[in-house]
């Protein structure tokens, strides 16, 4: 048999101190990426998991009265009258794509072809909101709004969730105006599709009634989704380091949580925005600027504010 034989351990010495523990070395930093603020500037170190966990930190929505409305108008036509070039700005790019629209569409005889992108503009309308919010924002904070700061917070959310929101925007916008062509066929028939302008009548005959009530009724429809996804959804991104699927979740609970108010401010909006188009667009100057300011302030009543 072959025996093991162990060296014997060293003894220590009483004399000495013991040996030290070994350095395990400084903690290794989280894992951490450059994110984009709310304001458009770049932190420098943010932590993943406090990221990670930033939607779980949204309060419930408030449970508004109706006086939000009024209070909103008039929140925002006080941040209007500060702020009137911002908003003629923003306004601009809507007026101008009106009338483009209306002079190409009597240039080639299908004046119809007005009234879905008319009944759809509240579909696209948030689009211009998000400059105006962030005039609220820094009226609200007491911040100066320089052209350059606010255009440049508006410029740096292509790097932020405001480009998925308004891929949302836009296909249903598209699928609107898919839909009212086809139901415009389907009541009027082919051959209708190309002189409809030749006798204005045709749309006050029965199937012309039949068409149109149908068609407000999908666009009521579409408006009222995006209303609801768009209501609290675009402001949060705006404000907050959210994800655009959570934002839409969290607008979808403060609508469900005052639906009556909801419904009566989607009305108001509907009708502002209605009665600024008529005036070949240029309605829009003021009113859709008054709506944007007021959309934040009503936000601001939806999501109290925290930290």
């Amino acid at each position: 048999m072959t025996s093991l034989i162990r060296e014997p351990r060293p003894i220590p010495d009483p004399d000495l101190p013991p040996n030290p523990e070994p350095d395990p070395g400084p903690e290794p930093e989280p894992e951490t990426d450059s994110v984009i603020t709310p304001r458009g500037r770049v932190s420098a170190r943010v932590a993943r998991p406090a990221v990670a966990n930033a939607p779980a930190d949204i309060p419930d929505p408030a449970i508004i009265g109706m006086d939000a409305i009024p209070r909103a108008l008039g929140a925002g036509w006080r941040d209007f009258m500060r702020a009137p070039l911002f908003g003629v700005f923003f306004s601009a790019f809507y007026v101008l794509g009106g009338l483009v629209l209306a002079a190409v569409a009597r240039a080639v005889g299908q004046d119809w072809w007005m009234i879905p992108f008319i009944v759809g503009f509240p579909l696209i309308a948030p689009f211009a909101a998000v400059g105006l919010y962030e005039i609220s924002h820094r009226i609200e904070n007491g911040q100066s709004h320089r052209w350059g700061e606010v255009l440049g917070v508006v410029f740096a959310q292509k790097d932020r969730q405001v480009p998925s929101m308004a891929m949302v925007i836009l296909l249903m916008f598209m699928f609107w105006v898919f839909v009212a062509h086809t139901t415009f066929a389907l009541f009027m028939g082919a051959g209708a599709l190309t002189n409809i302008t030749t006798s204005a009548d045709m749309l006050m005959q029965p199937r012309g009634v039949a068409m149109l009530a149908i068609g407000t009724l999908i666009g009521a429809g579409f408006a009222a989704v995006l209303f609801a996804m768009t209501v609290v959804g675009l402001p949060l991104i705006l404000d907050r380091e959210i994800d655009f699927i959570t934002a839409i979740i969290t607008s979808f609970h403060a609508v469900s949580a005052n639906p009556l108010v909801m419904l009566v401010w989607a009305a108001t909006i509907v009708l502002i925005l209605g009665l600024s188009i008529l005036p070949w667009f240029l309605g829009l100057f003021v009113g859709l600027p008054i709506l944007g300011h007021a959309s934040w302030h009503m936000y601001r009543q939806l999501i109290p504010d925290w930290d």
